[in-house]
């Protein structure tokens, strides 16, 4: 079945159903650009989103960066942008698939149809002017033969008149025979006329209309598989980038399984655990012996209660021994003597006592068999509106615990930059030595500045090496024994070493109790090597990253070498020697009986 047989009548119909093709087409194409726009709002709102929420900051200003919960909503703000892209590439494929191609080829369809219709209309122009020829020769043969019937009905009448001259009579029967013969070539040239217009009409509607017709129908076919086409690359453009896709979810998915609660609360307690000891309980004064107040059970210099973080020592820093428990011991018992009273009240830390006498009583107060209880602890400032101590550059106004990490973290700067230059003070000297032997390759004096420069630049690092390395020695390390040096005294007795705001330091101690500090650094060196007191399984993965730590996987049987002692850290053996610290939380402890 095709147009030009079945619909050779309806041209009108033809016309305009192909017309409102093209329409249909120049919809879709606008419908596919609405979506297009809508695709990339939505891919740059999910760009904008994304930005906002994904603040590029360092891991210094950003301490919850190392969280994995945080790194999993990072992780999650990449997947959406990674998304957002894809969204993006499906509005381009569209407009370019479907919006550019299919207004192009609507162009070119427009352009043949106009030129199928201008065919048409040709061919009908023509078969009209055939007919008015035909019409014209039919009126004109019409109109003739007329006359020469009244022609020769006068030369009749005229013959039968008797009063008619025979020159009457022969002019009118010339006139009739002339007549005639007009009407005789009208009637021709109309059967002409006639014979032509039939030829025309036929040719008109059974060749030239029925081929114009199954063009434009072949054309409206075209039309409507090119947009079928179109239909199909709607879709497809989308399906081509769901795997894609999909591994953004996957990514998303994935961020959220890599969440570990155990880790994050081990990060938070890294982040911020003091290292300062739980205050130790009040010893009972006895006011009727009249006896000075006795010194708290805590440390030296620690305050007497909660309250006196807030109360009288509020504005002043101090140095305290951290502890947990007494030791008695013979040998130190004749130091542990309290001075007698002065009549101002207390004496001084620092000054109103014998400073061995004084030294050795807190010695026999706080010392323990635990390494901890050496360890230089600094308390910060206190005031009502608790504002932030200064920062100094020895870190001190952090609490133990996090001074030793940021001393640990500076010092490793450090190194690597003087790494860094002395690098590049070998390939100087290198460079040099070139220059010596090869002088047309360059002057050695022209390195001298360089080389001096990176001199002091590596005497300079070194400095802050050895400065920050005894700053971390005196905040001490985990599982480390503290040396303590040897200062001198001065004449008024008091220790001529302070802590850099001028409070008392524990690093500070009087000479003639060396051989007692060396005595238990033995003991605290035996300690180290004494046998496990349990077995732990590891629960769970640990890198051990942090300094003091030992890295152990899943499944693991470590010795236990020390307890937990409430900080959340377990110090642990290999079978090769190796030691360290874990968290208690990801391992099962099982100690021996």
């Amino acid at each position: 079945m095709d147009w030009g047989t079945d619909l050779w009548d309806q041209c009108d119909i033809i016309e305009k159903h192909t017309q409102s093709g093209l329409e249909l087409v120049e919809k879709y194409v606008k419908f596919v650009k609405e979506r297009t726009e809508i695709e990339q709002n939505y891919a740059k709102q999910l760009r904008n989103l994304s930005k906002k929420y994904n603040q590029k900051r360092s891991s210094k200003d950003e301490p919850e960066c190392r969280f994995s919960s945080y790194q999993a909503f990072l992780d999650i703000l990449t997947e959406m942008n990674d998304y957002a892209g894809q969204r993006e590439l499906i509005a381009e494929n569209l407009m370019m698939n479907i919006c550019i191609d299919l207004t192009k080829y609507l162009q070119e369809l427009k352009q043949e149809r106009k030129t199928y219709l201008m065919e048409a209309k040709k061919a009908q122009q023509s078969l009209e002017s055939t007919y008015k020829q035909l019409d014209s020769s039919k009126k004109r043969f019409e109109r003739e033969w007329r006359e020469a019937e009244r022609a020769a009905q006068y030369a009749e009448k005229t013959d039968q008149d008797i009063n008619a001259t025979k020159a009457d009579v022969e002019k009118a029967k010339q006139q009739a025979h002339m007549r005639a013969h007009i009407a005789e070539e009208c009637k021709n040239d109309y059967a002409a006329q006639l014979q032509k217009y039939n030829k025309e009409q036929n040719q008109f509607y059974f060749n030239d209309m029925p081929l114009i017709f199954n063009k434009l129908q072949d054309l409206d076919e075209r039309r409507v598989r090119k947009l079928a086409q179109g239909y199909i690359l709607f879709s497809d453009t989308e399906k081509h980038v769901m795997p894609i896709i999909g591994k953004c979810l996957e990514g998303i998915t994935k961020a959220g399984t890599n969440v570990n609660e155990k880790n994050d609360s081990v990060i938070v307690i890294e982040q911020n655990k003091s290292g300062f000891e739980r205050p130790g309980d009040l010893e009972f004064e006895d006011y009727s012996q009249g006896i000075n107040r006795a010194s708290s059970d805590s440390s030296l210099g620690t305050p007497k209660g909660p309250m006196d973080l807030l109360g009288k020592n509020k504005s002043k820093n101090f140095w305290l021994f951290s502890k947990r428990s007494k030791l008695s011991s013979p040998m130190l018992a004749p130091f542990s003597t309290p001075p007698a009273p002065s009549p101002n009240g207390p004496p001084s830390p620092k000054f109103g006592r014998d400073p061995l006498s004084y030294c050795l009583k807190e010695i026999n107060k706080t010392v323990k068999p635990r390494i901890s209880s050496f360890r230089t602890l600094r308390r910060s400032k206190f005031t009502p509106e608790r504002t932030m101590p200064a920062v100094t550059e020895d870190f001190a106004h952090l609490p133990p615990e996090q001074r030793r990490k940021r001393l640990q973290q500076k010092l490793d700067e450090i190194c690597k930059e003087l790494q860094k230059e002395v690098d590049q003070s070998e390939a100087l000297g290198k460079m040099k030595d070139v220059y010596e032997k090869n002088p047309q390759m360059g002057d050695p004096a022209s390195l001298a500045s360089q080389i001096n420069q990176t001199s002091q630049n590596i005497e300079r690092l070194r400095g802050e090496q050895s400065k920050y390395e005894t700053w971390l020695a005196e905040a001490g390390g985990r599982g480390d024994a503290l040396r303590y040096k040897a200062h001198s005294f001065n004449n008024n007795g008091a220790n001529d070493v302070h802590s850099p705001d001028g409070a008392y330091s524990d690093e500070s101690t009087p000479d003639p109790s060396q051989a007692i500090y060396a005595e238990f650094d033995d003991d605290f060196e035996d300690e180290e090597l004494a046998a496990p007191i349990g077995k732990c399984t590891a629960m769970y993965n640990f890198p051990g990253a942090s300094e003091g730590t030992i890295a152990m996987q899943e499944g693991e049987v470590l010795a236990v070498v020390e307890e937990d002692k409430g900080d959340g850290w377990t110090r642990v053996r290999r079978s090769n020697g190796d030691e360290g610290y874990i968290p208690t939380s990801y391992v099962t402890i099982t100690l021996n009986k």
